[in-house]
């Protein structure tokens, strides 16, 4: 299968499952080519965005798995043309 580069922008809501959403960016992380992550401290959010290279199958499973956990919005998008 091709590979795509992907955005993913995940805003965690419940710093609790921050460890939670870290186990699972370990998990997927030979699909990660760079992190960047922003403790919103006032908000009591933190802010991460992803950009990561793997197959469509990679990249729906990676954001299945941080979509099921509470407290947490994730968003991904590929470019058209990639």
């Amino acid at each position: 299968m091709k590979k795509k580069i992907a955005m993913i922008g995940i805003i965690v809501e419940d710093l609790s499952y921050a460890e939670l959403v870290n186990d699972i960016l370990h998990e997927h992380a030979p699909l990660i080519l760079g992190r960047m992550g922003i403790p919103y401290k006032e908000r009591g959010i933190s802010i991460i965005t992803l950009i990561i290279e793997g197959t469509e199958d990679e990249i729906s499973n990676l954001t299945y798995k941080l979509n099921k956990i509470p407290q947490i919005t994730v968003k991904s998008i590929m470019p058209k043309k990639n």
